[in-house]
């Protein structure tokens, strides 16, 4: 599939009615999300054939975009219920089929490497300090070829360090740098929209062996 099918089909999709603050919830628009799954698998060959897992799936756009590029499973994976009502539609009008479950992300207890790839726009954690981190933490343990995750350019650093230092990562690596247009969804947004640097990771998990040595 091309590049602007992708995202055509990507735009399509129905997003959040109510978003709900406390839990960050931002629409991944079509074109980051197109050209994130799209260099997942052109570049690293990450989603084909492959068990995909999106976390915090919202209203599905990461998880369904690694369906349409011919993933063999995908997991969407969120603690709203209404986020993933709208995540089974939108799977529904595509015609494709993405499994759903209703938990934290903290709080999966899967075992092991038992997906391949992971796909996130993780809170920024704005409103809960660490919860990105969370994200990256429970990514690293379950997936086993690679995790795909957008954070904020300015946590760069700190992003690099934990991922290697704390939480599993036998590489990161910032792919590209990305504009998050951040629509004007809350009541204390002062401006009609903010532009926000965010860069594109992508990080290769440990191997069993190599985590156990």
């Amino acid at each position: 599939m091309k590049l602007k099918q992708l995202e055509s089909l990507l735009g399509n999709l129905q997003q959040f009615d109510n978003p709900k603050i406390e839990l960050e919830q931002y629409p991944t628009g079509a074109h980051i999300a197109s050209r994130m799954l799209y260099t997942a698998e052109n570049s690293y060959g990450d989603v084909s054939n492959k068990v995909v897992a999106d976390f915090g799936c919202g209203c599905g756009t990461l998880g369904l975009a690694a369906t349409l590029l011919d993933a063999e499973h995908v997991i969407g994976i969120d603690v709203d219920d209404e986020s993933l009502e709208i995540a089974s539609i939108n799977a529904d009008d595509l015609e494709v089929e993405m499994g759903l479950i209703q938990c934290e992300i903290k709080n999966l207890n899967w075992r092991g490497q038992i997906v391949d790839t992971v796909v996130m726009n993780p809170p920024f954690g704005t409103r809960k300090k660490g919860v990105d981190m969370e994200f990256l933490s429970v990514a690293l343990k379950v997936a086993s070829e690679a995790v795909y995750s957008l954070h904020k350019t300015t946590t760069r650093e700190h992003i690099k360090r934990a991922a290697l230092r704390d939480y599993n990562a036998s590489s990161a690596e910032v792919i590209c740098e990305l504009r998050y247009d951040l629509p004007k969804l809350y009541k204390f947004h002062k401006k009609k929209d903010v532009d926000i640097a965010v860069d594109l990771w992508r990080f290769v998990p440990k191997s069993k062996q190599e985590s156990s040595s």
